[in-house]
Parts: C-alpha cells; structure tokens; sequence
C-alpha cells in the first residue's frame, strides 16, 4: 500500500507525542487550552502527533469531546496525526463481536476526522487468540482505508502480552506500518518483540517510557512515547543522539530522560497521566488549573513537588535539551 510505505518513511526516526488532554477536574475539556498545548507542541521537534492514546484519555473521553480534540490537533500539526482505535468506556461491549465493532467505528471516526493511521488498542477478549486479533487488525484497516499501527500494550493500562508470533503476523498485514511496544518494565518481552519485528521493514516503535534508550539500542527506530507530552525536547535529544551514533551525547540525553521517567512512571502506574498533566503545567503548556486527570487515582501533594523538583533540577544543569 503506497499510502502505508509512505506513512513508514515519515515516521521513522522521529518522535509522536502521545499528548494530554487539558480538563478540569469534572472531565471537562478546555478547548481554548487544548488549542494553545497543541500550537506549542506542533512547534518541537517532532514527527507527529499521536491522540485518543491512554495518557490522552482517548478512551475516556466523550464522543464529541474527542472529535473535537481530533479536530484541534489536525489543525495544528502539519505531520502525519496517529489515532487510538478501541472500545470507548461508554461502550458496552459485552462480547468480542460487539468489542470489534466498537473499535472499527473509533476507527473509521478518526478517518474521518483526518487521521492518517490508526492505533489499534489490544482487546481484552483477544488474549491467546491470535487468529481473531489479525481479524481485528485487518478489519480496521478495511474499515477506516488507513495503515494501522499495532499496540503491545502492558497488563497495568488494560492491555496483554502479543507473542512474538503475533507481532510478526500483524506486521505482514499489507496495511501495518508498523508496532508500538509498550511493556512497561518487561525487558526480555521487549526484546522479543523488537527481534519479531524485524526492525527495518516496518516501523518498530518504542512507547517504553522507563525502558527508552535501551529499546532504541535493541532495535526500535521510532518513539510513540507519553513522557513526550510535556518534554517533545527532552525525549527527542535522546533519539538524535542515537541515530547519529553520538553515543557520548546519547548517554547524557538517556540520564536526563531517565530521571524525569523515574519522577513520573512510577507506581501507582495509571497516575502517570496526572504527572504528566503537572509537567505540562510546569513547563508552561497548559494552565494550572486544567492540568486534572479525573480518570486516574488521587495523587498526595508529595507527588506533584517531586515531579516539579525533578523539572527543577533537570532545568538547573541543563547541558543541552
């Protein structure tokens, strides 16, 4: 599919934050604020955007709130803007055919809206069932006439473990342009998963947010990362860094990430968002007062001062991004 390869060669090598979405702490979307976060974001260094992702809230949000955030950024972005595609909460699924259903409208929703790739989210009633996962894949490309990103997803944000054999299989698809890996802390699946890839066929792409240097240096070529939505800088450095064999750079730019990585992935995992959100505020992205994540757990104060003194100490020996 030429739309596919075409897709591949814009992408690789770059960085698709998976952004925020501004609220209050009622869940409503300041649109005003989302537009300003999405213009300064467009304005970094990356290769795209990435939204209705898990730090986005894609799956919480409520249909017209996320055709609106669709709206917003394809307004802003120039490069390709890579959609989630799963079962909205709003959505009773009780089945997996009603499960596929649901993922195929998110799906040819995004479409229309302009995307230029979907992001497949793992289904739950998928797990162990590779035939009917591809089904999925295949459908939802079918469906939407996008190329489709796979998404190997950890346990703790509703995902399950794709075998090697899978991600091999997805990424034959003539409409797969590609994989994101985010496993979390699963260092040997991560491996695994990049060696099935293939790397230099299809797009390997790392959401390793704890892991980011290392999968660049088992394979990953591409970031699809949500500590990008609030430091596009901070992440890319990293990614350069490798791609021009300047490994004296790399590690520098790998410890910087890895401190914030540390101050903000970390247990409870699902208050990631909320840190992310405080990290945005920080850095000027966003207002303060719609940096809430209603749809995560209830962080103490604690965690907010060791996010902003993490972003302080980083901003204090900056020796580059």
């Amino acid at each position: 599919m030429p739309a596919t390869d075409h897709l591949v060669r814009r992408l690789r090598g770059t960085v698709l934050p998976a952004v925020l979405t501004p609220m209050d702490a009622g869940g409503v979307v300041d649109v005003d604020a989302l537009r300003g976060y999405a213009e300064r974001v467009a304005a970094g260094p990356i290769g795209g955007v990435a939204v209705w992702a898990h730090t986005g809230r894609g799956l919480y949000l409520r249909e017209a709130d996320r055709l609106r955030v669709l709206e917003t950024w394809r307004a802003a972005v120039d490069g390709p803007l890579v959609a989630g595609a799963g079962v909205p909460r709003s959505v009773r699924a009780t089945g997996l055919r009603a499960a596929v259903d649901a993922t195929v409208a998110m799906a040819v929703q995004a479409a229309e809206g302009g995307a230029d790739a979907v992001m497949v989210y793992p289904l739950a009633q998928l797990d162990g069932d590779d035939e009917a996962a591809v089904a999925l894949h295949e459908e939802v490309a079918a469906a939407s006439g996008l190329p489709v990103l796979g998404f190997l997803l950890h346990g703790e944000a509703g995902g399950y473990p794709y075998s090697p054999q899978l991600v091999t299989r997805l990424l034959a698809l003539p409409a797969s342009a590609g994989i994101k890996l985010a496993t979390l802390d699963r260092a040997v699946a991560c491996q695994d998963a990049i060696r099935a890839a293939h790397p230099g066929r299809k797009l390997v792409i790392t959401g390793e947010d704890r892991m980011f240097g290392p999968s660049l240096m088992w394979g990953a070529d591409t970031a699809l990362v949500g500590i990008a939505a609030a430091r596009v800088p901070l992440t890319s450095a990293v990614l350069d860094a490798w791609r021009a064999e300047d490994h004296g750079g790399f590690v520098r730019a790998s410890a910087r990430l890895d401190a914030f990585a540390a101050a903000t992935f970390r247990a409870p995992i699902e208050g990631y968002v909320q840190r992310m959100l405080w990290a945005a505020a920080w850095e000027g992205l966003i207002p303060e007062e719609v940096a809430h994540d209603p749809y995560g757990p209830r962080l103490p104060s604690s965690e907010r001062e060791a996010v902003v003194t993490c972003l302080e100490v980083l901003a204090q020996h900056a020796d580059g991004p």
